[in-house]
């Protein structure tokens, strides 16, 4: 099955149409993630308007509250959350990584232990297809074992070699014909190993190809050397997806080097802590220099936050604790990335994305990036369940 098309490239850049059964999805294209069938905050009719026309959900959770049968029962996935756009699932192959205190690993599948009650369940290869299956997602993942940054080489390459194993299974027992099963990518930060899996399971002819693995703790410049290594080795005609990777200055970096398709919580979570994108950067809108201040936190924004309040009033609601701080800077995020999304994707028709690249990335204010690293791998440590 035939579901990406490739409209226009520029470099290494990519413009697209990932075709699925709930509609074309114009590529590159960012996922909002609503890992409990919600957005938080939003409605489906929202997150609509703000032009996602695909989202993730976590098939981890999902399976332990409320259960694959009520979701099957109600109609499936996009019924029960009311949503008519796209979905993808994933696995629950991050979750080896985020719940490892929570997990055991055997070549048959995972045991986890859920983080709710502590009762155990064990999900094979087949088993998270089935679970996919009911919940009736246009994009389902196979399962697969990330390795923790920093596994042995030995430990990565065993870990490589059963998601191959894995991928093999989940393929084998993939019946629902209106959804597609990607494979995902593993080999940790060798090049050797990332060239090898990508080559594996190109054979197996998936209908798209995930880079899984990365974004787990690692400084920056080794998740972008690791997908320069490893995208020239995946198929030229399938989507390509970068998973978990969402700060704004990424998702150019991962298009400029031939991503299709991205995922985070990152925009959602920072928004509901009071960190609201802009075109010159994150802004902290705790900070007292927002208290008088009567114009939109961004200048020109057309979300519905920026044309009807004020950084001011946005402020005064973070301070208050009010909830509808919440929903304004999840619309202010949301807004942000699409319209990047679909700017970055008028460049590369154009042949402008390099200098759309060197421009953006000239006048954004990235995070530090020590500050960034030791955050992510306190939560890495920590091995707290990634809820959004």
């Amino acid at each position: 099955m035939n579901c990406f098309n490739l409209v226009a490239t520029c470099g290494n850049a990519r413009a697209g149409e990932l075709i699925t059964t709930h509609g074309t999805i114009p590529t590159p294209v960012f996922m909002p993630v609503g890992s409990q069938a919600t957005v938080k905050t939003l409605t489906p009719d929202e997150i609509s308007a703000l032009g996602a026309r695909i989202i993730l959900s976590n098939t981890y959770h999902l399976y332990l509250r409320p259960g694959v049968d009520v979701i099957r029962k109600t109609g499936g996935l996009h019924r029960f959350m009311d949503w008519d756009g796209a979905i993808l699932t994933d696995s629950g192959g991050y979750q080896v990584v985020s719940l490892s205190a929570l997990s055991r690993v055997t070549d048959d599948g995972v045991t986890f232990r859920s983080h709710i009650d502590g009762s155990a369940h064990f999900i094979t290869p087949e088993k998270a297809v089935e679970i996919q299956e009911g919940l009736g997602s246009d994009i389902a993942m196979v399962l697969d074992e990330p390795s923790p940054a920093d596994a042995s080489l030995k430990r990565v390459r065993e870990a490589m070699e059963r998601t191959h194993r894995w991928a093999e299974r989940c393929l084998a027992s993939h019946n629902r014909k209106d959804q597609q099963l990607f494979a995902i990518v593993q080999g940790g930060f060798s090049p050797e190993l990332r060239r090898i899996s990508a080559e594996f399971l190109s054979t197996l002819d998936f209908p798209g190809y995930a880079l899984g693995g990365l974004s787990l703790g690692e400084p920056k410049e080794t998740t972008w050397e690791t997908i320069r290594q490893t995208v020239p080795f995946m198929p030229t005609g399938k989507p390509r997806y970068l998973m978990g990777v969402g700060s704004p200055e990424d998702l150019v970096l991962a298009v400029s080097l031939g991503v299709d398709m991205m995922d985070c919580v990152l925009p959602t979570r920072v928004a509901r802590n009071g960190a609201l994108f802009t075109r010159a950067g994150r802004i902290n809108i705790h900070n007292a220099a927002f208290r008088e201040q009567d114009s939109p936190v961004e200048a020109g924004c057309g979300c519905y936050t920026c044309t009807r309040f004020s950084a001011a009033y946005i402020r005064h609601l973070f301070r208050a604790q009010e909830l509808l701080a919440y929903r304004l800077a999840t619309i202010h995020n949301l807004h942000f990335m699409a319209c990047m999304m679909a700017d970055i994707r008028a460049a590369i028709i154009s042949g402008t994305f390099d200098r759309f690249r060197q421009a953006f990335l000239a006048s954004y204010r990235t995070t530090d990036e020590e500050v960034r690293l030791d955050q992510k791998q306190k939560w890495v440590k920590a091995r707290k369940p990634e809820v959004d």
